[in-house]
């Protein structure tokens, strides 16, 4: 009998934890391919930490060839240009065509807007993550270089990853001892960072960027960004020498090449059970879909809590059973890294910054990633045995 394919487009939180699955409890009369641009998967709530000199580099990634050598899985690292879906087979324009019996689609987002200013020397996107750090760090080497004053960075976006990471950039700057000051300003057009936060927590951030030096500039929409400044729409001027993009979240281009039904922002439209409303074999996950029913912000948590349902309604879809419905909850902890040794946390009413609420962070963060990170699993096994 030929064996069914299933096939992983993109290896983000969700699409991760089905290799990860694969490895014990592969399903029967089925094989695994595994679609990824970058050889590694970065885990971006530890993005942050690691340019703030917490972590080791490879402390937040996961090495997909070891991953999927370890379940049995093929991995193939080439950018899809679309699905023949009449076929059922992923396309690339340097690759032959794979054929799929299941395809679960987890290609992330890219920040919103960002492609309108490419061509400026100081812009630097957040996304993709793999490459983040590199690209930042050489952009700042360049600054250093080139001027005689402080290095102005700008972060375009007002949430909670964009507060992160003027914090955690402060505190890189200060380990790297770099040779001139660097001033951070957030630019966001809400009224607030944080937004979506509660009030009392939003005070507190906003406190902590002041302490920090942090300026943030609300309620403009940057609308122009050159080598070395960007403008608002208000007309307004600023120099900028980094230009930190790190706005809400866009579909990656990628998507549009896929011919299935999208939402009003070009995001795969789902069911319930994260299936395509255009082909029941395709599934959609993490950022990359949205559940037409009952959308959710595009946050990490909610990809990381769709791994079960995933993995249950791809063993029902290729084996027979009833599917699962995944339904997202109203509210989650929140942990906010701010660059100092302390985290914010926030869980409904409640809200602290304390040393304690890092430490919780990091334990929730390497615990999740260890997960995927096949010597380190190897490592903690052979401990327990010792």
């Amino acid at each position: 009998m030929i064996p069914k394919n299933l096939v992983l487009l993109g290896i983000g939180h969700t699409n991760a934890h089905i290799v990860r699955q694969w490895e014990t409890n592969p399903i029967e009369g089925c094989e695994l391919t595994c679609i990824s641009k970058f050889a590694t998967a970065t885990y971006s709530g530890m993005l942050p930490g690691t340019l703030g000199g917490q972590f080791n580099d490879d402390e937040m990634r996961i090495d997909l060839d070891a991953l999927c050598q370890r379940a049995g899985a093929k991995l193939i690292l080439a950018e899809t240009n679309g699905l023949d879906l009449k076929a059922g087979k992923v396309l690339f324009a340097d690759h032959d065509a794979i054929p799929f019996d299941a395809l679960s689609i987890g290609v992330g987002s890219m920040p919103a807007g960002w492609e309108m200013h490419a061509a400026a020397a100081s812009l630097v996107p957040i996304k993709p993550m793999q490459t983040f750090l590199t690209r930042l760090n050489q952009r700042l080497e360049t600054t250093q270089a080139d001027t005689k004053q402080a290095s102005k960075v700008a972060i375009v976006g007002g949430g909670v990853a964009s507060v992160e990471i003027a914090l955690c950039l402060l505190q890189h700057c200060e380990r790297q001892q770099l040779s001139r000051q660097v001033s951070v300003e957030i630019f966001t057009s809400s009224d607030s960072v944080a937004e979506g936060m509660t009030q009392r927590s939003v005070r507190r951030i906003q406190r902590i960027l002041a302490s920090r030096g942090v300026r943030v500039t609300t309620g403009q929409r940057v609308t122009h960004v050159g080598d070395k400044f960007l403008e608002t729409e208000d007309g307004s001027r600023y120099d900028a020498e980094v230009v930190i993009w790190a706005t809400g979240a866009a579909a990656p281009p990628v998507l549009k090449q896929l011919n299935l039904q999208t939402d009003d922002r070009g995001f795969i439209a789902t069911s319930k059970t994260l299936q395509s409303l255009t082909d029941p074999r395709v599934f959609a996950v993490g950022d990359s879909g949205t559940i037409v029913e009952s959308p959710v912000p595009k946050a990490g948590v909610y990809a990381v809590r769709q791994c079960p349902v995933l993995w249950h309604n791809l063993r029902a879809f290729l084996l027979g059973g009833s599917m699962n419905a995944f339904d997202p909850q109203s509210d989650f902890l929140k942990l906010l890294n701010t660059g100092d040794g302390k985290a914010l946390l926030q869980y409904g009413c409640i809200t602290a910054h304390r040393r304690w609420c890092w430490h919780l962070k990091t334990w929730i963060d390497k615990r999740f990633v260890s997960e995927f990170q096949v010597d380190r699993r190897v490592d903690s096994s052979n401990q327990e045995a010792n």
